[in-house]
């Protein structure tokens, strides 16, 4: 019988988070809410900051397109990084870094400089998930992982929804810049809290460690670029939706920022719901007997095809309520999919090497942040509509789902110091 469908017959006894593990989780949380809103609030102040600096189309899709320059190259770096030192202090100090970057970039008035400060921010926010992932699978078993990456991704959702449906409202009254200073500077009030609650855990493998994988070990793992791809095909909705859905809203159709800002945010509001409740079920269905497998390759790879879809049908809905309810529909469906692939990655990797696994996975996966704002903005030049945009959304949707199927195997750890690569085993049978 596939792996995918295997159940097994014993219910392991759950057990209770801890106080400190559950205020770690938040503040996780927290950290991720403000992170995505950092990323995301430029491209709600596109409207106003295309005006205001003079910029043509094609420089505020540059522009958009900046932050993920850095974030996707420094994925790898962090993901070592992170597997050798630290992990709560070098998450400390990305948080810290895109926090003041976000506050002054309220300051600037150059489009070069603006550019920038955008690609500090994304130096500053590449160490956030290689980190994340780390903490979880260091401290977190399985059976509370669905909903330790659900709060991750609920705060993924949040921070969008937060930034549009309170940011647009702020920025269509004082402004985007008093929303960035503002934003960067109250941001730092997280770092005590952290440095007071973060687990005292040495982390640090000895010098002589071999347990974790090398980059030629990973590379040959099928399951490691069926995550990939399944990643990259989920942030490419994702960043469909932070760059370019206020635009579309207010441009295509035709609604006013303030209604724009309560149809975007009340979409990211429905999308963190569906992440915590598909969180929590698929804990309790793995608890029940059910195998990780099964578990999460189900609510990853239906979430994220379902999403795709409703995201297409909602570009030929004929009348504007219809589109806004297919809208939500497909960013409920991203919710229900991001609360699981993140247990993926890491129990695949296992503990020792989270940070490197989630490091090159997000790598591949965030150059979809580079290339969405670019199609995006070629499509919309060449038909001047988003019809055919939605219609990419889609077709990369069911891709990444059949990735999650039909790519990675089983989801179970990899034992890096029996595991062999198929060249290095045939060599060593030669």
């Amino acid at each position: 019988m596939p792996a995918l469908f295997m159940t097994t017959t014993s219910t392991p006894e759950r057990k209770r988070l801890s106080g400190s593990l559950i205020a770690v989780l938040v503040l996780l949380g927290i950290s991720v809410f403000i992170n995505y809103i950092d990323r995301g609030n430029l491209s709600i102040a596109a409207p106003l900051l295309k005006a205001e600096l003079k910029i043509t189309p094609a420089q505020l899709g540059l522009l958009l397109s900046a932050f993920f320059w850095t974030y996707a190259c420094l994925q790898p770096i962090y993901g070592w990084l992170v597997d050798r030192f630290s992990v709560y202090w070098m998450l400390a100090a990305g948080y810290c870094l895109w926090s003041l970057a976000t506050a002054v970039t309220g300051f600037v008035h150059v489009f070069a400089v603006l550019f920038v400060f955008r690609l500090i921010v994304g130096m500053g926010e590449a160490v956030s998930f290689p980190a994340y992932s780390k903490i979880i699978a260091l401290n977190y078993p399985e059976e509370h992982r669905g909903l330790a990456n659900a709060v991750v991704a609920a705060g993924l959702s949040i921070g969008p929804g937060f930034g549009m449906l309170l940011g647009g409202t702020l920025m269509a009254r004082f402004g985007w810049r008093p929303f960035f200073i503002v934003l960067g500077f109250a941001s730092l009030v997280w770092l005590p809290a952290w440095i007071k609650w973060m687990p005292r855990t040495n982390v640090v493998p000895p010098a002589n460690s071999t347990s974790a994988p090398s980059l030629w070990e990973f590379l040959s793992l099928r399951s490691a670029w069926g995550t990939c791809i399944g990643v990259f095909c989920g942030n490419y909705l994702n960043y469909f939706m932070l760059t370019w859905l206020p635009y579309y809203l207010v441009r295509e159709q035709h609604f006013s920022m303030p209604t724009m800002a309560k149809i975007g945010g009340a979409g990211y509001l429905l999308s963190a719901a569906c992440a915590t409740i598909s969180g929590s079920l698929s804990d309790r269905w793995i608890q029940s007997g059910a195998t990780p497998t099964r578990v999460r390759k189900t609510f990853s790879g239906v979430g994220i095809a379902m999403a795709g879809i409703f995201l297409g049908l909602c570009s030929i809905a004929p009348l504007h309520q219809l589109c806004v309810a297919l809208l939500w529909l497909g960013m409920g469906c991203f919710g229900v999919s991001s609360s699981n692939v993140w247990a993926i990655s890491q129990t695949l990797a296992g503990p020792q090497a989270a940070g490197r696994w989630v490091g090159f996975q997000n790598c591949i996966a965030n150059i979809a942040g580079v290339v969405v704002p670019v199609i995006t903005g070629f499509v919309l030049a060449r038909t001047g509509h988003f019809y055919w945009a939605f219609a990419i959304v889609t077709a990369v949707a069911l891709t990444g789902s059949m990735a999650w199927f039909f790519i990675v195997g089983r989801v179970e750890q990899v034992a890096w110091g029996k595991y062999r690569p198929p060249l290095l085993a045939k060599a060593a049978a030669e």
